[in-house]
C-alpha cells in the first residue's frame, strides 16, 4: 500500500517542478506572446488561495508546494506583464 504522504509529496514535486522549464524558457528568450495572461493571472491567484488554505490548515506539504509554485508562476506572470 502507498503511503498517502509520499503520494502527495510526489504529486506536489512533479506539479511544482513543471513550471521550471517555462520560467527558464521565458528568462532566456524574453518571449511571452504565446503565454495566456488570463490563465497565469487566474492560476497564480488560485495558488495564492491554496497557500492561504494550507496556512490555515497548518499543512506543511500544501504550504511548501504552493509557496514554490506561487514563486514560479508569479515569475512567469511578472515576465508576461513586463515583456508583453
Amino acid at each position: 500500500m502507498i503511503n498517502t504522504d509520499w503520494l502527495g509529496g510526489a504529486a506536489a514535486a512533479f506539479t511544482t517542478s513543471s513550471f521550471i522549464p517555462q520560467v527558464w524558457k521565458v528568462l532566456r528568450s524574453r518571449h511571452t506572446t504565446d503565454i495566456s495572461l488570463g490563465m497565469y493571472a487566474l492560476f497564480t491567484l488560485g495558488v495564492a488561495l491554496w497557500l492561504g488554505y494550507g496556512i490555515l490548515m497548518e499543512s506543511w506539504p500544501i504550504i511548501v508546494a504552493n509557496s514554490v509554485t506561487l514563486l514560479l508562476a508569479g515569475a512567469v506572470l511578472t515576465m508576461k506583464l513586463k515583456f508583453g
